[in-house]
């Protein structure tokens, strides 16, 4: 298993992948600088064709900690292969408020609220209330349609607030990546 910065790929329903992602417990976040992309957020199997990311909310104090990984409105880019199997480990990072996820189609303006996923298993539990300070969950789904996508915080506001960051699914894409893009660029 190869650990890259620069990676991401999907896999099965909620219902079933939710608790196998949540098995292994995630190593403690380290604090990094807002917009720098850490190397350990991303690992993958090229053989099984499989990738797992760790999604962390309120990462950094950047907007008020309504931010993933230290990146917000977009500024971070996972780029998964068409047909990988993508396992995401959220943890809540953040001391004061609670955050979620969800994968939805990539959408302008924001949704202020939870809208259906994009993808079977491509959300936390409780999207609206969101996970507790250092709450941890996680969703396990198959990235099989090419297209621009969104991972956003669920709970009223926030995403709409910039707490989001970009899922690219590529039809040409040999192995995931992670890219960082200045917040609000396309």
């Amino acid at each position: 298993m190869a650990l890259v910065a620069l990676v991401a790929a999907g896999g099965c329903s909620k219902s079933s992948g939710a608790a196998a992602a949540a098995q292994a417990p995630a190593a403690e976040p380290r604090v990094i600088e807002s917009g720098k992309i850490d190397p350990a957020w991303l690992s993958y199997d090229a053989a099984t064709k499989t990738l797992n990311f760790h999604l962390i909310a309120g990462l950094t104090g950047l907007n008020g900690a309504l931010n993933f990984n230290g990146f917000r409105d977009g500024g971070l880019t996972l780029t998964v292969p068409r047909g990988w199997r993508v396992a995401i480990q959220f943890t809540n990072h953040d001391g004061m408020l609670p955050h979620s996820a969800e994968v939805i189609p990539a959408t302008k303006p924001v949704p202020t609220g939870p809208v259906p996923p994009a993808f079977d298993g491509a959300f936390t539990v409780t999207l609206a209330q969101g996970l507790p300070p250092l709450g941890e969950d996680g969703m396990r789904f198959i990235a099989d349609r090419v297209g621009s996508f969104l991972i956003f915080c669920g709970v009223p506001g926030h995403g709409a607030a910039g707490m989001w960051v970009r899922l690219k699914v590529s039809g040409t894409a040999r192995a995931p990546f992670l890219t960082a893009t200045p917040a609000g660029k396309s």
